[in-house]
């Protein structure tokens, strides 16, 4: 598997990473061992970058139980900033981001992760300060190397413009292009590492409604392929919508890795294999989806 150097944290990644918010939503501690299949496929596959959450239910639970005993062998991104874990506080406040971080070590099996990531929050809440402050002492605690938001639209480009963190992860695919108005030509100008989330866009393209239902967003991200995909075939895209998404996002040289979630170690080796076999468009697709979105949805935001 490709890597590619993370930004200024000089981290080397696999373009393709595991994001792990599925392993949360949809498997509890009795799937412990179809985890562990899941994670160490990806591992042995070269897959070596992990992205997880706080609060995606028991993720990191599992991730820790599966794989902390291969640390050196993956780049761990965990997320905090949510009242999680029967935490009484309020979000968003040094004592949560705090305790969550501790929360996430403690989970993960592990001392330190490579990247804490503030996970989605609102504009006013960076310009406050106190959230960027917690990351800052967990890095002088040795509990991270790295700091990382994740985000979409004003926050994310007040991120980058704030010169306080390292990597930004932001949401990118051929439904949901905004981000290259500009956002990841920015962020690589700053050095920061960019991690793409919902690369595939739900893998909705091309597929059924039955693909995405289970995500809150399958509505905006489902009325988005309609309008685009309502204007006819993409002449020379490939017949493979993952292809197709993957291949979309890829197009774009800012990006360091995309991290597409499954709970499937077929599907997982599926997409390991399309990275191998090469994920390059031709006969103008890039550009034509460039089009539709310009024409149709200029105007949308990142989902969010």
């Amino acid at each position: 598997m490709e890597t590619r150097t993370l930004g200024r944290t000089g981290l080397a990644v696999s373009v393709l990473g595991m994001g792990l918010a599925e392993i949360g939503m949809h498997m509890a501690s009795k799937d412990q061992s179809r985890v562990s299949e899941l994670l160490n496929t990806g591992l042995d596959a070269g897959l070596n970058f992990l992205d997880t959450s706080a609060c995606y239910g028991n993720s990191e639970e599992l991730v820790g139980a599966a794989v902390s005993h291969r640390r050196d062998d993956y780049v761990l991104a965990t997320k905090c900033g949510h009242a999680t874990g029967g935490f009484s506080g309020e979000p968003w406040t040094l004592e949560t981001v705090a305790h969550s971080i501790d929360r996430s070590l403690r989970r993960l099996k592990t001392e330190h992760v490579e990247i804490i990531q503030l996970h989605s929050c609102g504009l006013e809440v960076l310009e406050r300060g106190e959230v960027i402050r917690a990351l800052q002492d967990a890095r002088d605690a040795g509990k991270t190397r790295f700091l990382g938001y994740s985000g979409d639209n004003e926050a994310a480009d007040w991120a980058v413009e704030s010169g306080e963190f390292e990597t930004l992860q932001t949401t990118f695919n051929l439904v949901d292009q905004r981000a290259r108005y500009g956002l990841l030509q920015r962020a690589e100008e700053a050095g920061m590492g960019v991690v793409i989330k919902r690369p595939i866009a739900n893998g909705i393209w091309g597929g059924g409604a039955d693909q995405a239902r289970a995500t809150s967003r399958f509505d905006d991200i489902q009325g988005r392929v309609q309008a685009m995909a309502g204007a006819g075939p993409v002449e020379g895209a490939p017949q493979d919508r993952i292809h197709l998404a993957l291949g979309f996002t890829f197009a774009h040289p800012q990006v360091d890795t995309a991290i597409v979630g499954t709970t499937n170690p077929d599907h997982l080796i599926a997409n390991v294999d399309l990275f191998e076999s090469g994920l390059g468009l031709g006969g103008g697709v890039v550009e034509e989806l460039y089009r539709r979105f310009d024409e149709l949805g200029g105007e949308w935001r990142q989902i969010s």
